[in-house]
């Protein structure tokens, strides 16, 4: 991450404006907010990791709120892995970047030359930080306008991209049962040019679901689904957002 711009309280709140929609009140709370601790004084408190905390749970109410209205008719299962997909590190930094909020970020120069998951989380830290100062500044509005301004798109191209089974499946059981799904070939049939495939998908202790198709993969893919069903996740095997 390259060095900071040095800006000043009100300097930042400007540059912030321009990219939240949103003119803060308290200025010296937002620059705190986005100092990292490698770059303030003992003294200084901890704030930036209270914002972090404050902004998370903001975020994931109002992105809560978001896909019940825009999924009606979605299952639990279906809407927490859009959830999910839509709050976690890698999305969060992806956000940070596209409004430029690394070059905003105060940091000593060791964490500005952090590489990989550091560097991700550090944005993602970051973002939810400054989220927790628009709540704190403008209320639950000011941080509702900023979030469906940046993360409205990504719900909407989610929903528009197919789907794939196998990954949500993956998903789901890492959260829900804290396991891996394992697939298992248990048939094979037809002649050799045009073969078919039969495939159990089993996760952690639940009973295991078959799927069928003319490849190991679309097998496994039908067998990802068949389960995504079974338990409530997808609302069917056509994949309806």
């Amino acid at each position: 991450m390259a060095a900071p711009r040095r800006l000043t309280a009100e300097q930042l709140a400007v540059a912030l404006h321009e990219r939240t929609g949103h003119m803060f009140r308290d200025k010296q709370r937002l620059q705190r907010a986005l100092t990292h601790a490698s770059a303030r004084s003992a003294q200084a408190g901890l704030d930036y990791e209270r914002f972090e905390f404050l902004g998370d749970r903001v975020l994931g109410l109002v992105v809560a709120d978001m896909l019940l209205a825009a999924y009606p008719d979605a299952v639990e299962g279906e809407l927490s892995l859009r959830l999910n997909a839509l709050v976690n590190a890698e999305a969060l930094s992806q956000i940070a970047e596209e409004i430029g909020l690394a070059e905003l970020i105060r940091a000593g120069s060791d964490v500005r030359n952090l590489a990989g998951r550091k560097r991700v989380n550090l944005r993602a830290d970051a973002l939810e930080s400054l989220i927790a100062v628009l709540y704190l500044d403008g209320g639950l509005e000011a941080a509702r306008a900023f979030i469906h301004r940046y993360w409205m798109p990504r719900s909407q191209a989610m929903a528009k991209a197919k789907r794939d089974p196998k990954t949500e499946l993956q998903e789901w059981a890492h959260q829900a049962a804290s396991a891996t799904p394992s697939y298992r070939i248990d048939g094979r049939e037809g002649p050799d040019h045009d073969p078919v495939f039969t495939v159990s998908v089993t996760v952690g202790a639940l009973a295991p679901v078959q799927g069928r198709g003319r490849s190991k993969r679309e097998a496994e893919q039908a067998a990802a689904a068949a389960m995504l069903v079974r338990e409530g996740v997808w609302a069917d095997e056509g994949n309806a957002a």
